[in-house]
This record gives C-alpha cells, sequence and structure tokens, in this order.
C-alpha cells in the first residue's frame, strides 16, 4: 500500500515536473519570438531610414551636377561677381565632399543661400530671360528641389517611425538589448537657407 502511494506521489510530481517543463519552454518560445519578430521589423524600420536618405541623396548629386551647366549659361550672359562665383564653387564642393547625411543636408543648404544671388540675375539681365539654355536649367533646379523636399520629408517620417517603434514596451526593452538607438538625424533646416532658391522669369 505504501509503495503505491508512494508510485502516485512520485508520479503526480514528475506530471507536475512534466507541465512546469512545458509551460517553462512555451514562455521562453514565445519571449524568444516576440525578440526575433521585434528585432525583425526595427531592422526593416532601420534600413528604411537609409533607403530614405539615398532618394535625397540622388537627388543632392543631380542639383550638384546641375550647378556648373547654370553658371555657364549665366555667364554667357551676366557679368557675374568673383566672390559670388566662388561661394558657389566652395557650397558645391562641401555638398560633394560631405559624408554623412548631417552634412550633406547642411551643405545643401549653405548651397541654396549661394545659388540666391546667381539665380536672381534675370532681373538685371533681361537677355537671360530669352536663353532656352538657362530656362531649362531653371525648370531642371527648381524639379530637383522640388525632389529633394519630398524626399526629405520622407526620410523624416521614416525616422519617426522608428523611433516610435523602439520607443514602445516590448520594443524598447528588445531595441535596447540588440543595439538599436534613437536616430537624431532629422533634417532641420538651416535657419540661413530659410528661403528656398528659385529661378523666376515671370
Amino acid at each position: 500500500m505504501a509503495q503505491m502511494l508512494e508510485g502516485k506521489t512520485s508520479g503526480g510530481t514528475m506530471k507536475k515536473g512534466l507541465i512546469g517543463l512545458i509551460v517553462a519552454v512555451v514562455l521562453i518560445g514565445l519571449v524568444a519570438m516576440s525578440f526575433i519578430s521585434a528585432k525583425n521589423s526595427i531592422a526593416v524600420k532601420s534600413n528604411g531610414i537609409d533607403a530614405a536618405f539615398s532618394e535625397v541623396d540622388v537627388n543632392l548629386q543631380r542639383r550638384a551636377d546641375l550647378i556648373p551647366n547654370l553658371v555657364a549659361s549665366v555667364k554667357g550672359y551676366a557679368k557675374v561677381e568673383t566672390n559670388i562665383l566662388t561661394a558657389i564653387a566652395e557650397a558645391r564642393s562641401g555638398l560633394l565632399q560631405a559624408r554623412t547625411p548631417d552634412e550633406k543636408l547642411a551643405a545643401n543648404d549653405r548651397l541654396s543661400v549661394s545659388l540666391l544671388p546667381l539665380t536672381r540675375m534675370q532681373e538685371a539681365y533681361p537677355d537671360l530671360k530669352s536663353n532656352q539654355q538657362f530656362m531649362r536649367l531653371e525648370d531642371e533646379l527648381s524639379g530637383t528641389e522640388n525632389r529633394i523636399a519630398v524626399a526629405r520629408k520622407r526620410y523624416n517620417d521614416s525616422i519617426l517611425d522608428y523611433n516610435n517603434t523602439i520607443a514602445v514596451f516590448p520594443n524598447s526593452m528588445w531595441a535596447s538589448i540588440a543595439g538599436f538607438k534613437p536616430r537624431t538625424t532629422y533634417y532641420r533646416a538651416d535657419p540661413g537657407a530659410a528661403t528656398v532658391p528659385k529661378v523666376d522669369f515671370n
């Protein structure tokens, strides 16, 4: 009788132990799945920020490539002061040499400021208004600036989405463990470039 009771007790203990083990394994599995899911989601959003900035970068390069042609077309019709050309050349060089998103966006703003005197020269030189090449470049420059503005917004939205994702629980815990940190490279307009450059012939 004692042996039977002992066997039942032992069997009950083993059964409880097995259930406890199963519960522990399930909980560990759920935690692991939560971590993996959060990590993958955060990684995708982080990559999205880089992809969004690459769109900005392509348009910054396109804008930089337009500048020499714009300068050449103006020089053919107007007397451009050396300091204006020097400022444009230096700003363009700064844009091409910039490496980080912060540096590139700040350099683009400086280029915008340096271009203002050049793009306003049509007011002093009426013949410039009829220059087909200059008008085409004006359209391209304006279109590129619009594309940059749209790409900047997407870039900022991507950063906001990523930062919001890693800020909420349990993602905040998993992000910390996986080494994901908030991204702070939002585009903020340079105070000196509040006026977007636009060549207007009207």
